[in-house]
C-alpha cells in the first residue's frame, strides 16, 4: 500500500489514560520513520501542554496543535504555519459569551497560546478551575478593554450538547469544533478558532508543503475533534475507546491503553 504520512491524535489515541506514550507505540513511530514514512501528531493541545507528553527528541516529524492553528517542524522546532483571530472576531465572540454566560478563555498569540484571559462565572464549573491550575502563573482575568488578536478560544460547557448546538448558532465567521475535555474525559468543550483552521487543514497544509497526495495518508483519532481529519485523510480508524458514533463511521482498533496506535500500523501497512 503506498502510504507515505501517518497522522495521530495525541490525547485518548496516542496517548494513554494516564497521559503517558507507551514504549511500544513509541518503537512502532521509530520503525515507521524508519521506513521513510512521514509523522504527524495532531492535537488539540498548545505546544507548551504538548511538550508536557512529548519529549524534546520524540520520534515524530511535524506537530500540528491548538486544533491546527499552529504547526511546527518537530526537529528544528521551527513554527510553520500560525492563524489566529482578529481583534474584532475576538470581541463579538467575547461578547455572545458573556452575554450568555458561558465559561471560557482567550488563548493568546501562538506561540504563546498557554496563556490566557478568562471569565468565569459558574463556580461550580469544576473542569474549567481544574484548567486554571493547570495553567497557574499563565492566567489573567479578562478585560474586555484589552482585547487583542488570539489563537482560539475555548468555552467549557458541561456536559449538555444541545446547548453547544444553540450557542454555534450565534457564532459566525469562525470554526467552532466540539470536543471533550482532556481532563475528566466529559465534559464538552467549544473550541472556536479562525475560520479556515482544523487538523485537516494542517495535515493538507503538509501534504502540499511535502508533495504528498492525499491518498497516500493514515489517521488515527479518538473523538469528535479529530472527524474532519479522519474524512480529509485516505485511510481512516479510531480506537476502541472512542464514541459509539465514531466507531459506527470508521474501523476501530485496540483502545489508547492497549496501543491502538501499533495495532492501526500493523494492521494496514504491514499485513
Amino acid at each position: 500500500m503506498n502510504i507515505k504520512m501517518v497522522v495521530t491524535d495525541l490525547d485518548g489515541t496516542l496517548a494513554r489514560s494516564d497521559s503517558s506514550v507507551c514504549p511500544i507505540d513509541i518503537e512502532t513511530l521509530k520503525r515507521i520513520g524508519n521506513s521513510g514514512l512521514c509523522r504527524v501528531i495532531a492535537t488539540g493541545r498548545n505546544y507548551f501542554s504538548a511538550c508536557k507528553v512529548l519529549s524534546e527528541d520524540f520520534p515524530i516529524d511535524y506537530l500540528v496543535f491548538s486544533c491546527g492553528a499552529g504547526i511546527m517542524n518537530w526537529k528544528t522546532k521551527e513554527i510553520i504555519q500560525a492563524q489566529h483571530l482578529s481583534k474584532e472576531q475576538v470581541e463579538k465572540i467575547a461578547a455572545v459569551l458573556l452575554d450568555h454566560q458561558v465559561d471560557f478563555s482567550i488563548q493568546d498569540k501562538i506561540p504563546d497560546n498557554h496563556h490566557f484571559s478568562y471569565s468565569l462565572r459558574n463556580k461550580d464549573n469544576e473542569d474549567f478551575k481544574r484548567r486554571l491550575d493547570i495553567y497557574n502563573g499563565y492566567t489573567r482575568l479578562l478585560n474586555v478593554s484589552k482585547l487583542e488578536e488570539a489563537s482560539q478560544i475555548i468555552a467549557i460547557l458541561g456536559k449538555e450538547t444541545d446547548w453547544f448546538d444553540e450557542l454555534s448558532r450565534k457564532l459566525d465567521g469562525v470554526k467552532v469544533i466540539r470536543a471533550t475535555s482532556p481532563l475528566d474525559g466529559k465534559t464538552l468543550w467549544m473550541e472556536i478558532l479562525p475560520p479556515h483552521v482544523s487538523k485537516s487543514y494542517g495535515v493538507d497544509y503538509l501534504c502540499h508543503l511535502l508533495k504528498i497526495g492525499r491518498n497516500q495518508t493514515v489517521a488515527i483519532g479518538n473523538d469528535y475533534n479529530d472527524m474532519d481529519l479522519l474524512t480529509y485523510c485516505k485511510h481512516s480508524f479510531v480506537v476502541a475507546n472512542a464514541p459509539e458514533e465514531l466507531k459506527k463511521k470508521y474501523p476501530a482498533v485496540a483502545s489508547n491503553d492497549e496501543n491502538g496506535f501499533t495495532h492501526m500500523v500493523n494492521k494496514l501497512l504491514h499485513r
